[in-house]
């Protein structure tokens, strides 16, 4: 899958998607805006949804926005410099990975899933288009954000397949997996009947 004179600047797309994904955006977005730290409040989760609760409606606007372009730019960059499909997916893992375990922030990220988003619209635009209808679909259907993501992300890799793209399809199986990990607090109070519903704290 990676042939020799691919292995280093394969090795390079990974080390640099890493740490472009190792930036903490709700960390930097808070200190900038003399927020509490997201990692000592609320879930103490760095993410949007806990940015939300900590500074509001464009803090945690930021913090979304910036998520999803680490994840989306070192795929893209990643496809106008190599036409190696294997070697964009591990740009997509990459970044995915440094947001999640963060080399810069203790190996204290998020959840992952605005990053997840970025990386699927670099790698597919209609398939990430496809997963942002799936996600607003049930989250108005069941108004539980964690259930839309979870959701969303499983049918993922159904719908790389169908759009012929099986490298993509295995890429996003792995993150898919982190996800439902990164998620299994959410997963348990799912099944208590315990997990906030959207727009209720």
């Amino acid at each position: 899958m990676f042939s020799a004179d691919l292995a280093i600047p394969a090795l390079l797309v990974a080390v640099l998607s890493y740490l472009a994904g190792s930036v903490s955006t709700a960390i930097l977005v808070c200190r900038a805006m003399g927020l509490e730290d997201p990692r000592s409040t609320g879930s103490g989760n760095p993410g949007a949804t806990n940015v939300l609760r900590v500074g509001g409606k464009l803090p945690a606007a930021l913090t979304l926005l910036g998520d999803a372009l680490k994840g989306f730019l070192p795929v893209i960059i990643t496809t106008v410099l190599v036409d190696h499909p294997p070697t964009i997916a591990l740009a997509a893992l990459a970044a995915f990975m440094g947001h999640l375990y963060p080399i810069f922030f203790n190996m204290q990220g998020g959840k992952g899933v605005a990053t997840a988003l970025g990386t699927l619209l670099g790698l597919d635009m209609t398939v990430g288009a496809l997963a942002l209808l799936t996600w607003l679909a049930v989250s108005l259907a069941f108004r539980r954000s964690s259930l839309a993501a979870l959701a969303t992300f499983a049918l993922v890799p159904v719908y790389l397949l169908f759009e012929g793209q099986q490298v993509f399809a295995v890429c996003f199986v792995f993150i898919g997996g982190f996800l439902y990990y990164t998620h299994r607090g959410n997963i348990r109070r799912l099944i208590a009947g315990t997990e906030p519903v959207i727009g209720k704290r």
